[in-house]
């Protein structure tokens, strides 16, 4: 791959793990690996193969292990599926309403209005919120490792082409 292209993917993947910590863009590590990806395929031969597989595995094992790390972590704190749905869809919202930053407004304020609506109690509805919002940091770390684990391997087969 040409040095040009190569600058474009290391864009890429940095505005990923960017997008994996901030949340602005959704899906920053499947951002990341589909950057990997394409550099592998262009790139070819056993180092690029190496770091596609690399790549689409750990994308892979971070998509599914932030969903189901965080449905067992609020799943063992009481926080019903329906309540993180109006986080989301309230987030959703929000994020058009107040750019950037209304994601993360919506999903606290529709899971607080959902809690506090189920439980008529403020200061379960306060737990609740947090362990969602705990739940939530939790998906993020487990997202950017994976890019980062992408993003290692990356670096490795630049090196090595």
């Amino acid at each position: 791959m040409p040095l040009w292209g190569e600058a474009i993917v290391l864009l890429v993947v940095v505005i990923g793990i960017v997008g994996a910590v901030v949340q602005v863009v959704p899906g920053g590590g499947t951002l990341v690996g589909i950057a990997v990806v394409v550099w592998a395929i262009v790139t070819g031969g056993s180092v690029g193969w190496t770091v596609g597989i690399i790549a689409a595995v750990a994308v892979v094992a971070a998509e599914v292990g932030k969903y189901v790390l965080a449905g067992r972590y609020l799943g063992r704190g009481g926080v019903p599926g329906r309540t993180l749905v109006v986080g989301a869809v309230l987030g959703v919202v929000g994020f058009f309403v107040i750019p950037v930053i209304g994601l993360p407004i919506g999903f606290v304020v529709g899971v607080y209005g959902a809690e506090s609506a189920r439980l008529r109690d403020q200061r379960e509805a306060r737990r609740s919120t947090g362990l969602a919002m705990r739940a939530v940091g939790l998906a993020i770390l487990v997202e950017l490792s994976g890019a980062l684990v992408t993003t290692a391997a990356l670096l490795i087969g630049m090196w090595q082409t």
